[in-house]
């Protein structure tokens, strides 16, 4: 079986049209999650909760995309398209 590993973080960005972080130390590690479905629902929560504030970004990483680089997976590919 294969595993393919998401991790959902954010913060406060200096500005909302770059990837910068204000402050790297206050970064949210929302968590690691088995599959893209439960990290995007993680994302989608976090970044509803911070709607407000316009400098506030979550971000998904694909970790198992780190593990193997070799592998190149489109973003259908993780709906299962």
């Amino acid at each position: 079986m294969v595993q393919r590993l998401h991790l959902v973080f954010g913060g406060e960005l200096v500005d909302p049209s770059k990837t910068v972080f204000r402050n790297v130390d206050d970064i949210h590690i929302v968590g690691i999650f088995p599959n893209y479905e439960t990290a995007h629902n993680a994302w989608k929560s976090e970044a509803q909760r911070t709607v407000d504030n316009a400098h506030m970004r979550y971000f998904i990483a694909h970790l198992h995309r780190l593990r193997d680089e070799d592998v190149v997976a489109s973003a259908t590919e993780e709906l299962g398209e």
